[in-house]
C-alpha cells in the first residue's frame, strides 16, 4: 500500500497558529517538529486548548525550580491568569523568597562536576549550600527568612491560631517587612505573583524543607509550644479535596475542568494527583470528574517502578486519568522546557 500525502502538514498548522504570536512562539513552531521538541509544542497547544475550553490549570513544582529562577516565566503565567493553583515542595516555596531577598549573594559554580570533597567542605565552611551549579547563602537567605517567619510562628502560636506553610509566607510578604531587601525585580517572583492573586498553594511534605527543619527546632526549643501551629499535609489533602470537588466541572467534550501540569515528579506530583481516586474510592464522590489534561516534564526516563518515570497511561489504572484525557510527557530538563511552553501559552 502506498503512503498517502498529507493534505495539511503539521509544520504549516503550527506556523499558522503561531502567526499572531511573538518571536519565541514562532521560533518554537518553526523548529520544534519531532521527538521531545514536538511533545513540547503539543503540550503547549493542549494547555491553550484546555484554557480556551474554560478549564483551569494546576501546576506542580518539584526539584529546585525556584533556585533555577523559573519564577521569571511562571510569575508571568500567574499574573496572566494561566495558572489557578500550585502544588510545590517546601524547598520551592521558600527558595523563591530566598532568591528574592539574597539574589546578589548567590554564587554560581559552573564547574560543579569537578568539585572535590575538599571543595565542597570549603563551600560549607563559607555557609554556601550548593544546589547543582548554584550556591544559596545561608546567612543572607535562610537565616534572614527564618527570623521573619519565626516571628509569625510565635505570634500565631501565642494567639492559638493555625496556618498552612504558604499562608505564613503570604503573611510576611504582605507585611512589607522584606520589601527593602528585595534584590530581584518583584515581577520575577512567582510567590509574590501568587500572593497578589491569593492563589491556592498546597505544600505536601513541607517538613523536609529548610524552614520545616527550623520549625521543628523552634518547637523543640519551646519557641512554638503547639506543633500544630503550622498545619499539616493531611489538612492540605482535605483542603484540596474540597477545592477539587467545588471547582472540577465537566466541560463539553472533556472529562473535567482542571488540568494537571507537572514539573518533575516526587511528592509535588503524586500528592495532588491522588486526590481524584481518593474522592472516588474513599469518599464515594463518583460524580467528580477526572483530571482533564495531563503533562509531565521530567528528566527521569521511563523506568521500572519509578513514579517520575512512569508513562501517563499507568495513571489510568489508578483512577487518576481517563482513556481520552490529553496526555503529554516530555523527557527533558524542565528549566529548558517549562519557560518555552509558558512562552507559547503567553504568546511571547
Amino acid at each position: 500500500m502506498k503512503a498517502k500525502r498529507s493534505k495539511r502538514r503539521p509544520e504549516d498548522v503550527n506556523a499558522a497558529l503561531a502567526k499572531a504570536k511573538g518571536p519565541v512562539s514562532r521560533f518554537v513552531a518553526q523548529h520544534y517538529r519531532h521527538f521531545n521538541a514536538a511533545a513540547l509544542l503539543d503540550a503547549a497547544k493542549g494547555y491553550e486548548s484546555h484554557l480556551q475550553a474554560g478549564g483551569k490549570m494546576l501546576v506542580t513544582l518539584a526539584g529546585a525550580m525556584s533556585t533555577a529562577e523559573l519564577g521569571i516565566s511562571l510569575a508571568a503565567m500567574i499574573r496572566a491568569g494561566k495558572v489557578h493553583a500550585i502544588v510545590c515542595t517546601g524547598a520551592n516555596l521558600e527558595e523563591d523568597v530566598f532568591n528574592l531577598v539574597a539574589h546578589d549573594y548567590y554564587e554560581r559554580v559552573p564547574h560543579y562536576r569537578h568539585l572535590t570533597a575538599a571543595d565542597e567542605q570549603d563551600l560549607l565552611d563559607r555557609h554556601m549550600n550548593r544546589v547543582t551549579d548554584t550556591c544559596i547563602p545561608e546567612m543572607e537567605a535562610m537565616r534572614r527568612i527564618e527570623k521573619a517567619v519565626l516571628e509569625e510562628w510565635i505570634a500565631a502560636d501565642r494567639a492559638g491560631e493555625h496556618y498552612f506553610p504558604h499562608e505564613f509566607m503570604y503573611k510576611i510578604l504582605r507585611s512589607g517587612k522584606l520589601k527593602k531587601s528585595y534584590q530581584i525585580d518583584p515581577k520575577h517572583s512567582w510567590l509574590l505573583a501568587a500572593c497578589e492573586k491569593n492563589l491556592p498553594i498546597i505544600v505536601p511534605g513541607w517538613e523536609d524543607a529548610t524552614l520545616g527543619n527550623m520549625y521543628a527546632a523552634a518547637v523543640m526549643r519551646g519557641d512554638v509550644r503547639n506543633v500544630h501551629t503550622v498545619r499539616t499535609g493531611i489538612e492540605y489533602m482535605t483542603w484540596l479535596a474540597d477545592y477539587y470537588t467545588k471547582n472540577a466541572k465537566r466541560l463539553r467534550n472533556r472529562e473535567g475542568s482542571i488540568g494537571f501540569f507537572q514539573i518533575g515528579g516526587g511528592i509535588a506530583g503524586d500528592f495532588p494527583i491522588c486526590v481524584v481516586p481518593m474522592l472516588h474510592q474513599d469518599l464515594q464522590r463518583e460524580h467528580v470528574p477526572l483530571w482533564a489534561y495531563f503533562c509531565q516534564i521530567s528528566d527521569s526516563t521511563t523506568s521500572y517502578g519509578s513514579y517520575s518515570g512512569a508513562v501517563p497511561n499507568e495513571k489510568i489504572t489508578w483512577g487518576k486519568l481517563g482513556v481520552d484525557t490529553p496526555k503529554y510527557i516530555i523527557e527533558s530538563d524542565a528549566t529548558i522546557v517549562a519557560p518555552l511552553i509558558f512562552a507559547v501559552v503567553l504568546d511571547w
